[in-house]
């Protein structure tokens, strides 16, 4: 079974305050041009997305640098949607190479000492159903420690209590520093 764990890229499109706003102009189409095309105007960081190291760290990995089995991993989803606070080392019950936090919509974030803990238990990349994981810091943290940050992911609470292997592979920009994910979890 398949769980799609993207946001639609559309004008609606949340994104974090002060990034571009997406946009979707036709193109062509069939009846003037003999096909159709949509134009996107986005930010790396647009929609359901992946952080490189570069994005916080200079001189860190570039989203092209990032070898591919990086976006590919065990996963586990952590339910921090009970939470008043930020995500704290002690919230963390579960570890996997790959670690997703379920916070049903809240403003729940991974706080510093969280991102540490999650340094220490060597995973390979975190992930959030928010417009961002933390702070600029724990961006800092994670990303110098070539930890990978999955960003607005969706339907996380489908995988609650499940073993799956998440995909979240981005476009291969030149130097970028994050892209558009179309993830999905494979159970």
């Amino acid at each position: 079974m398949i769980v799609d764990l993207t946001l639609e890229l559309s004008e609606e499109t949340p994104i974090y305050p002060g990034d571009p706003r997406v946009e979707v102009k036709r193109w062509a189409t069939i009846e003037k041009d003999g096909y159709y095309m949509n134009a996107l105007f986005l930010g790396e960081h647009s929609g359901t997305h992946v952080d490189a190291p570069a994005h916080f760290i200079a001189y860190g990995e570039t989203i092209d640098q990032v070898p591919l089995e990086e976006f590919i991993g065990k996963g586990v989803v952590v339910d921090v949607s009970h939470l008043q606070g930020n995500i704290e080392p002690g919230d963390i019950k579960m570890v996997e190479e790959m670690v997703f936090f379920y916070t049903g919509g809240k403003d729940i974030y991974l706080s510093e000492e969280g991102a540490r803990y999650l340094v220490e238990k060597g995973i390979k990349a975190v992930g959030i159903d928010n417009p961002t994981i933390g702070g600029f810091e724990v961006h800092k943290i994670l990303l110098s420690n070539e930890i990978l940050i999955f960003e607005n992911l969706a339907n996380l609470e489908k995988l609650i209590g499940k073993e799956f292997t998440f995909f979240g592979v981005p476009l291969k920009i030149k130097n970028g520093s994050g892209s558009p994910v179309r993830a999905f979890a494979l159970l």
